[in-house]
């Protein structure tokens, strides 16, 4: 058990101003994602508190109203003074940067480490309510849009009851003029809540969601922990073992670790770090991967499999058909962006191979049925990349990158990769008109012929024989990932935008799809690190009698212009971008100062991977489920 939690325990580091005025530093964004991320706040500070032994229950609510409680059963928030002169709670909800985080006596390990959770849901919220149970009392405070909205009596909160447990109760409701959407998103929420009951074995979290005529309740608990989310995550694979499970501690770092391999070509590695799951890895992650491959190739060659001769396995193929989750728990993470999508702590990577090594040898020794399995799994990756090496050196031949009358690239004359950009249009129509209004300069033009091929349903063979596809590899110059071998390198990415232009109708909506599909199972880098967009060209064209015309790029702001334009008008209507002459394509589409572009972002791995799966897969029966159930949140083409 930690040491006392008092007010002595909240250390503070800065003020609260920049938050409301550059949200995204803070959040992530402003978007769906961020909006859930509030949630998350608040939540890991409620984990936290069971991570230090003081919380076995976490409720969280999706009220009818539009707002979000998180109710726990951990020790409350101080609410006694705090050196600053007024009482601890409101120090927490005021104050960037305050929170019992800093102190290694109360949190030894915590998710929300930054201590900002609290007050950014506060900064951004249009009101946020809290009640502490603590000492015998019900303590209340209340802020609108972060400030405090109650004079406090010498600095203490009002006591408002009297209770026998103790806890915190959260309830706050998103502000609108931050957010683009103040609706959350239910299944993200309950995916992640599922994620951190399988992080904690011996917590319960309850899901409400009170939004929709019929309740929806949900209770996680997942005594069986990571191994139980491995079994989850392979839950339709045809798997060859049990669940493996090492745990260990090196240097202060506890150290956790599931896998099973899959009768299937590519791994799923997720990492988490005192519950947060990281999505772009780090440091853990490469420690893991290293010593897992090390293990590997020794005992190959122990038994003979390897010969003196051989190259050892690469640790792709070592991984090939891995499904695994890594979580530590550190006592002072370092993370890139407030947001914690990659850990930065190299003594966890050490820590991490130290606990692989050790425990992966501990087990081997005792299952060789395993051992056997996962290095005849390695082999066969390793004689596939090598037959696929041959073929695409075949299929995939240098181009020169020129002006081009044949329906290929036409390339733009700079080089410097981080000006340049390049939009993916169909049709011949549409690619000669972006050929003609294009900056020559700095925008290149690839027009593809129909729809490109559905990689979720192919082999490998047939995506690296498609033109399409081999034409945008060529062109974007940084080769692709794949489950037998890793020729990507994002460093080699010859634009920094890649835009997907694609007509506004169902046909576009199909192809902007199979061409996401392509770059999130094949170059998803590409997708992390923001280089894909979709451009966003107007539905409609008003041409009013008198005054200037005006672009209209969706039904909202058509419905706008009709309530608010005066006089009669003429109103076009673009069924493809085939129908606009160049100058029309520059000035809506093109033209950076005037565009609309999408950026395409994945808030959760695990979830975009099997919605991905799920759509573009051969199964017919959980698609139609699916279209069904998200078909009032489509933007539908009327």
């Amino acid at each position: 058990m930690a040491e006392k939690y008092d007010a002595s325990s909240i250390t503070v580091l800065e003020g609260l101003d920049p938050v409301r005025k550059r949200p995204g530093m803070y959040i992530g964004s402003v978007t769906q994602k961020g909006l859930n991320h509030l949630v998350y706040e608040i939540v890991d500070n409620s984990v936290d508190e069971h991570l230090a032994g003081y919380c076995s229950r976490i409720t969280v609510t999706l009220e009818a109203d539009g707002s979000c409680t998180v109710e726990d059963n951990g020790r409350g928030i101080p609410v006694e003074m705090h050196q600053k002169g007024v009482s601890a709670e409101r120090v927490v909800f005021t104050t960037l940067h305050a929170g019992g985080k800093f102190d290694d006596s109360v949190y030894k390990t915590s998710g929300g480490l930054h201590g900002v959770g609290s007050s950014v849901v506060n900064a951004l919220s249009t009101y946020l309510d809290v009640q502490i149970s603590r000492d015998g009392n019900i303590y209340h405070d209340r802020y609108e849009r972060g400030i405090p909205v109650q004079k406090l009596d010498m600095g203490l909160l009002p006591i408002i009851g009297k209770s026998k447990t103790t806890g915190t109760k959260i309830n706050f409701l998103p502000d609108p003029e931050i957010f683009e959407k103040t609706r959350f998103k239910e299944d993200e929420i309950k995916s992640r809540l599922h994620e951190t009951a399988y992080l904690n074995p011996n917590l319960t979290i309850e899901y409400r969601d009170l939004r929709g005529e019929e309740p929806d309740i949900e209770e996680f608990h997942e005594p069986e922990g990571i191994r139980g989310f491995v079994k989850d995550l392979n839950k339709s694979s045809e798997v060859f073992h049990e669940v493996v499970y090492l745990s260990g501690e090196s240097e202060g770092i506890q150290v956790e670790i599931a896998f099973q391999f899959v009768n299937e070509f590519h791994e799923n590695v997720l990492g988490f770090c005192n519950n947060i799951y990281n999505a772009e890895g780090g440091a853990h992650i490469t420690g893991f991967k290293t010593a897992f491959t090390q293990v590997i190739n020794s005992y190959a060659r122990e038994l003979g499999i390897l010969k003196d001769k051989d190259q050892n396995f690469n640790g792709t193929e070592v991984r090939n058909g891995m499904t695994a989750v890594v979580s530590i728990k550190h006592p002072d993470p370092r993370f890139e962006g407030q947001t914690k999508t990659k850990l930065d702590n190299q003594d966890a990577a050490k820590a991490v191979a130290k606990v692989t090594s050790e425990e992966a040898v501990l087990y081997f020794d005792r299952n060789l049925p395993v051992l056997k399995t996962i290095i005849d799994c390695a082999e066969k990756a390793a004689k596939i990349r090598k037959s696929e090496e041959k073929a695409k050196a075949n299929l995939l031949t240098k181009q020169k990158f020129s002006f081009d009358s044949n329906g290929k690239l036409a390339n733009c004359v700079s080089k410097e990769a981080q000006k340049c950009e390049i939009f993916i249009v169909e049709g011949d129509s549409a690619g000669g008109s972006a050929k003609t209004a294009r900056d020559r300069m700095y925008q290149a033009i690839l027009p593809i012929r129909g729809k490109i091929l559905n990689v979720e349903k192919a082999s490998m063979d047939k995506v690296l024989q498609n033109a399409e596809i081999k034409t945008m590899i060529n062109a974007f110059g940084c080769g692709f990932s794949e489950g037998y071998g890793n020729d990507f390198d994002i460093s080699k990415l010859r634009y920094d935008k890649i835009i997907i232009m694609a007509d506004a109708d169902v046909d576009g909506a199909h192809i902007s799809t199979l061409l996401l599909t392509l770059f999130y199972r094949f170059m998803p880098e590409l997708i992390y690190e923001g280089h894909v967009y979709i451009a966003m060209p107007p539905l409609y064209k008003a041409i009013p009698k008198s005054g200037d015309e005006e672009y209209l790029y969706d039904d909202v702001a058509l419905d706008k212009y009709r309530k608010t334009h005066k006089g009669s008008f003429t109103l076009q209507r673009y069924k493809g971008l085939g129908e606009m002459d160049p100058e029309q394509l520059w000035e809506t589409t093109l033209d950076p100062a005037r565009r609309k572009l999408k950026l395409v972002q994945i808030e959760d791995g695990r979830m975009a991977s099997d919605v991905t799966e799920l759509l573009m897969g051969n199964d017919v029966t959980p698609r139609k489920d699916f279209i069904y159930k998200n078909a009032s949140e489509a933007e539908l083409d009327v």
